[in-house]
């Protein structure tokens, strides 16, 4: 790595109204004046503008339309020192939101214990589950820091043992090659947690992303509210998270839909590992199939949840997106019983706050229903928010209460 006295310089070009001036951390290559110095793809960097003033130290891979990456807005060296620090943070902050007072690798529950660009370590994603931590190093910058990440998670966190899920096709984007496995000594890849009382079963190994999604887990805890005694539909279950909490808080049905029969074999297994077998049933269908055959037969439910993939993966693919929003929100306004309830979230980064309300807005006026939100939520707080960095806040989660046109 070059030091301070070598290291090569990156100069912002003039005239325009660079975001990396106000705070975000990213600088495309189209804001790229010029680069002084040689540089290796995950070469750290210094960012200076066009008065030749210091903007920060990150690091730059040539190959990626967001071509340089800050780390720090101080003029430190960055080192494995340096990296090791600020994962030992990041997991500080964990230990003191959430009250533990050990090793978070010791704990039976799950957190996010790095958040890229939420704990100032862009391209890193780190989970807990249940004492079993699953790593992402998705950018070459980052990638190069693998060693001294494991080190900082063995001794900071803790844990029973540690994955690697480096199996994201972003990483190709950025010459990296696609790579999984266990770091250290393997383990069973299928895993428990403890989530909110409930019995969660993770596949660090073959689930999405590293294995399940912490950002919803405060959500589901807030839906149990609306449950107990209550007919529930959780479409796009995945391995059944929210379906799992209406099931404990004493719902007396609930239908779990998603389109992949080995997730809805997690949540098989974790309705009986909760003994919540007599109220859960599981369906392996397209979730937008299912919800108009319900439209059809004029299946209601009390509750209906959505929580799909993400549908717009860039800004290119928004209206298109919207329009499957709309979709499953209007079919399941459809299909909710008068002053019944709407759980819909979107985690698409690219679809903003006002633009997902906006949508729900036109869905209830399409199909004639009057709609009031109730309560509007995000990600929960170990996927901490950095103003000025708005794809930091990318989860939106509405719960709606449905009534008959009147």
């Amino acid at each position: 790595m070059a030091d301070a006295r070598s290291r090569p310089v990156v100069r912002l070009t003039p005239n325009a109204r660079h975001r990396v001036l106000q705070g975000h951390p990213w600088v495309f290559s189209n804001e790229i004046a010029s680069v002084d110095g040689h540089v290796e793809p995950g070469d750290i960097v210094e960012v200076r503008d066009r008065r030749d003033k210091f903007v920060g130290l990150g690091y730059m891979n040539p190959l990626s339309a967001i071509t340089v990456r800050l780390l720090t807005r101080h003029d430190v060296e960055i080192n494995g020192a340096f990296i090791r620090e600020r994962v030992r943070q990041a997991i500080l902050y964990r230990e003191s939101l959430y009250g533990e007072t050990g090793p978070l690798g010791q704990s039976p529950k799950g957190y996010r214990l790095v958040f890229s660009e939420g704990d100032f370590l862009p391209g890193l994603i780190v989970d807990c589950f249940g004492g079993y931590i699953v790593f992402q190093t998705l950018t070459l910058g980052i990638d190069r820091w693998k060693e001294d990440i494991v080190s900082a998670l063995s001794e900071f966190a803790e844990p029973k043992g540690i994955y690697e899920r480096n199996d994201a096709p972003v990483r190709e984007l950025e010459g990296l090659k696609q790579t999984s496995g266990f770091v250290g000594q393997p383990f069973d890849p299928v895993v428990e947690m403890d989530e909110n009382g409930v019995t969660v079963v993770v596949d660090v190994q073959k689930g999405q992303k590293t294995g399940y999604f912490l950002d919803q887990t405060d959500n589901r805890f807030a839906i149990r509210a609306l449950c107990e005694g209550k007919t529930v539909l959780d479409a796009f279950s995945y391995s059944g998270g929210f379906g799992l909490s209406a099931a404990l808080a004493g719902a007396e049905q609930v239908l779990c839909v998603d389109v992949s029969d080995a997730a809805l074999d997690l949540a098989r297994a974790a309705a009986t590992r909760n003994g919540l077998n007599g109220a859960m049933f599981f369906r392996v269908a397209n979730v937008f199939d299912v919800l108009r055959e319900f439209e059809a037969g004029n299946q209601q439910f009390d509750v209906v949840m959505l929580d799909p993939p993400a549908f717009a993966r860039s800004r290119k693919m928004l209206e298109r997106a919207l329009a499957g929003y709309k979709e499953i929100n209007l079919r399941a306004m459809k299909i909710v019983k008068d002053g019944g309830f709407l759980c819909t979230s979107s985690c698409s980064q690219h679809v903003t706050k006002e633009e997902f309300d906006e949508m729900l807005e036109d869905a209830a006026r399409d199909c004639r229903k009057t709609v009031r939100i109730v309560e509007r939520r995000g990600q929960r707080a170990d996927h901490p928010v950095v103003l000025g960095v708005p794809e930091t806040e990318y989860l939106k989660f509405r719960v709606c209460q449905v009534f008959d046109f009147r």
